[in-house]
C-alpha cells in the first residue's frame, strides 16, 4: 500500500494540471456563458495523450491505467469542471471500442477519436430509461449486413455534434442479454439530432437527444457479440464513475484553495475570515472529507483496473461519496464567499451548477446505494 505517486504519475499529472491553468482556465467562464464546445482546446489536449487516456498505443492511445485517468482528471476539472466531464465521457466510448471492438473497428475508429480529431458520445439512456437502463427500447433488427435501428436516446453529452455514437440497442429479448452495442456514425441516413437542451450547468458541452428511424449501420460496426451490450455498457460506467467523481474532487478542490486564499483577505468585525473558528472547523471539516474522498475513489480506480470481483461496487462507493462531497463542498465554499459567492465574478457558482449533475449521471447516487446494497446483502 504505497501512497506515493510514481515519477511518471507525477509527470502528466503536472502537465494536466498546467494544461488546465493555462488553456482551460482562463477560458471557462466565456465556454460557459457563451455555451462553447471548445474544439480546439480539446484537440489540444488529445495532443497530451487525454483523447485516449486507457486505450491501447497501436492506435494512439496513451495505454494508461485507471489511477492514472483519476489523477488527470482531478487536474483537469480544476480548469473546467464541465469540458473535463465531457473529455471523461469521450474517453469511455472511446474504451468500448478498444476493450471489445474487432481489431478492424479499432483501427477505423481510434487513431481519430484519441486525436479528437472525431468526437464520441455514450447512448444508453432513453426517455423511458434512466436509472432503469435494461429496459431500454430502442431496436436493432438484422437485415442483411445491417442493423435497422428505431428509437430514441436522451441526455446525450455531445448530440448533434460528435461524430460516433456507441449505441445500446435491443436485439434480443427484453432481458439484459437481448441487449448489443453498436456504432453509428454522424451522417447515417435516419439519424437525427433534437434541439440542444438548455441546462443549469455543463453548458460547454452540447446535450441533446438523439433519435433512429430506419437507421441503417452495417453489421460490422457491432462491438463485441449480440447480446453483450449490456455488460459492455455497465464496465464503461464503472470507470466513468472513477472519472465523475475525480471531476467532482477536482471542481471541489479548486472552490476551496480559492476560498482560503479569500479567507485570509476578507475582514469581517475587524477580523479575518481565516481567524474565526467556526469557519476554521467547516474548512477543516471540507479537506478532510475531500481527502477521504480521494483515497476512496483511489482504492476504487486500483480495482477497476485489476479486475478485482469488488470493483463494481467499490466504484459505485467511489462516485457516491466522491460526487457528495464534492457538491457539498462547493455548496460550502459558496456560502463562505457570502454573496460574492452568488456572482458570476466569482467562478465558484459556474463549478456548483457544474458539479451537481455528478450525483445524477453514470448512475444516480440512489442507484449507487442500490448496487452498494444489492451486493453486500445478496447472499
Amino acid at each position: 500500500m504505497d501512497f506515493e505517486l510514481s515519477e511518471d504519475q507525477r509527470a502528466f499529472q503536472s502537465t494536466a494540471r498546467q494544461f488546465a491553468r493555462d488553456e482551460m482556465m482562463p477560458h471557462a467562464r466565456e465556454w460557459d456563458e457563451g455555451e462553447i464546445f471548445p474544439v480546439e482546446t480539446l484537440r489540444k489536449a488529445a495532443a497530451l495523450g487525454f483523447g485516449g487516456i486507457y486505450v491501447r498505443e497501436d492506435v494512439g492511445g496513451s495505454a494508461l491505467d485507471r489511477l492514472d485517468a483519476a489523477l488527470i482528471f482531478e487536474e483537469l476539472a480544476q480548469g473546467c469542471t464541465s469540458t473535463a466531464a465531457y473529455i471523461s465521457i469521450h474517453n469511455m466510448a472511446a474504451w468500448m471500442i478498444d476493450r471489445f471492438g474487432t481489431d478492424e473497428l479499432r483501427r477505423r475508429f481510434l487513431p481519430k477519436l484519441c486525436a479528437m480529431e472525431t468526437f464520441s458520445s455514450y447512448c444508453l439512456t432513453e426517455p423511458g430509461s434512466g436509472s432503469d437502463a435494461a429496459a431500454l427500447k430502442t431496436r436493432a433488427r438484422r437485415d442483411g449486413d445491417h442493423y435497422v435501428l428505431d428509437g430514441s436516446k436522451a441526455f446525450i453529452s455531445g448530440g448533434g455534434v460528435s461524430d460516433v455514437y456507441v449505441v445500446m440497442a435491443r436485439t434480443g429479448d427484453a432481458s439484459p442479454r437481448g441487449i448489443s452495442c453498436i456504432v453509428v456514425e454522424k451522417g447515417t441516413p435516419g439519424l437525427s439530432f433534437g434541439a440542444q437542451e438548455k441546462k443549469l450547468g455543463w453548458k460547454s458541452q452540447p446535450t441533446a437527444m438523439v433519435n433512429f428511424e430506419n437507421c441503417r449501420v452495417p453489421v460490422a460496426n457491432l462491438v463485441g457479440s449480440e447480446g453483450q451490450g449490456f455488460k459492455i455498457a455497465m464496465a464503461g460506467l464503472d470507470g466513468g464513475r472513477l472519472n465523475i467523481g475525480a471531476c467532482s474532487i477536482g471542481g471541489a478542490q479548486f472552490c476551496l484553495d480559492r476560498t482560503i486564499g479569500y479567507m485570509k483577505e476578507r475582514k469581517q468585525f475587524g477580523s479575518r475570515l481565516a481567524d474565526f473558528q467556526a469557519l476554521q472547523f467547516r474548512v477543516a471539516d471540507y479537506v478532510t472529507e475531500l481527502d477521504a474522498a480521494r483515497l476512496m475513489l483511489h482504492r476504487a480506480a486500483v480495482a477497476v483496473g485489476a479486475g478485482e470481483g469488488d470493483a463494481t461496487r467499490l466504484a459505485a462507493q467511489a462516485k457516491r461519496l466522491a460526487t457528495d462531497v464534492g457538491f457539498e463542498v462547493v455548496n460550502g465554499c459558496l456560502q463562505l464567499h457570502g454573496g460574492y459567492g452568488y456572482l458570476r465574478d466569482h467562478p465558484i457558482e459556474r463549478v456548483l451548477r457544474d458539479v451537481r449533475v455528478h450525483q445524477i449521471l453514470e448512475g444516480t447516487n440512489e442507484v449507487m446505494r442500490l448496487i452498494i446494497g444489492r451486493q453486500l446483502l445478496s447472499n
